[in-house]
């Protein structure tokens, strides 16, 4: 065992990539709950996001094109959930199971001819001179653009429902749906909004993925996030920086399990595997212990004639 090999900038920095693509998707997700929908097709929206994300770079050679490309494919496959659920009144659980199956099946079939590709690279955030800096530079300095998009972005939805009209236009539909629509609000537009702004996230999560963690396209190379990203909004109690919290957490148990697997360290490797999950729960339940603070609207249809 030598965990003299294992670098504490980079340790860091490689826990910050690790947690993005779950940030980018929990964030999604937390303003589509705030808005009084449960959405469990998170995995199917990530996992058909990075397979347009990583076929549209491969065809066009910019990842930036694969990025927006990502985002409407998740914006896309949620009007089909925000169809079933908003107008057709279908059941919110069932819908987004199926919406996940569907969205694994869909990407299978779309990513047939790009296995074993390789994708152009996504451009870093390099910046000359504080870069190079030692320890810091490599965590703060030397990332994808993708990556401090995320942490603006959760600045920027905590900052909308806390201090904007719209913020308090989507609590309000959340909290209480027949009052919201008494006041004259669009309860049913509001949620499509919220349910497309929750895909197009979920799609940037997934590829983030194929493009920058892993930039390679294999199926079912979510592996589970979009479920983990579900439960962190629960646990963090619907706020933005708890998941921004727990990401993180689960990213840096995610690389520090594979870095002692590297060290050679005595313990088996299954346990080592599956302890990001275990852990990542165990302190978001701590976290979340003072309340739930859950939308009271959660998960209910809504129809203008209630």
């Amino acid at each position: 065992m030598d965990l003299s090999a294992i670098s504490p900038a980079l340790l860091i920095a490689s826990l910050m990539v690790a947690a993005t693509p779950l940030l980018l998707a929990a964030i999604g997700e937390l303003v589509v709950e705030k808005a009084g929908v449960l959405n469990l097709g998170v995995e199917g929206m990530m996992i058909v996001g990075a397979i347009c994300g990583f076929a549209v770079t491969v065809e066009t050679g910019s990842p930036f094109m694969g990025v927006l490309a990502a985002m409407v494919g998740g914006a896309l496959l949620s009007t089909l959930f925000a169809f079933l659920t908003q107008f057709a009144l279908a059941n919110q659980v069932a819908s987004g199971l199926a919406l996940t199956l569907f969205g694994l099946g869909l990407s299978a079939l779309m990513g047939q001819n790009y296995i074993g590709i390789k994708p152009p690279s996504m451009p870093r955030l390099d910046i000359p001179g504080l870069s190079d800096m030692p320890f810091f530079g490599p965590i703060f300095f030397a990332h994808d653009p993708l990556l401090y998009l995320g942490i603006l972005l959760t600045a920027a939805v905590w900052a909308l429902l806390k201090y904007t009209r719209v913020g308090l236009i989507l609590r309000a539909v959340g909290e209480n749906h027949d009052a919201a629509h008494a006041l004259g609000y669009h309860v049913i537009r509001v949620r499509i909004l919220a349910i497309m702004f929750g895909g197009a996230c979920a799609g940037l999560g997934g590829a983030y993925i194929s493009l920058i963690r892993v930039p390679q396209w294999t199926e079912g190379m979510t592996a589970g996030i979009g479920w983990i990203a579900l439960a962190l909004v629960v646990f963090a109690s619907w706020k933005p920086w708890r998941v921004l919290l727990g990401a993180y957490l689960f990213g840096g148990i995610n690389v520090l399990q594979l870095n002692l697997q590297a060290a050679g360290i005595a313990i088996p490797v299954e346990y080592l595997a599956m302890s990001p999950y275990l852990i990542t729960i165990l302190v978001l339940v701590i976290l979340s212990a003072d309340k739930s603070g859950a939308p009271a609207s959660l998960g209910r249809s809504f129809h203008a004639s209630n």
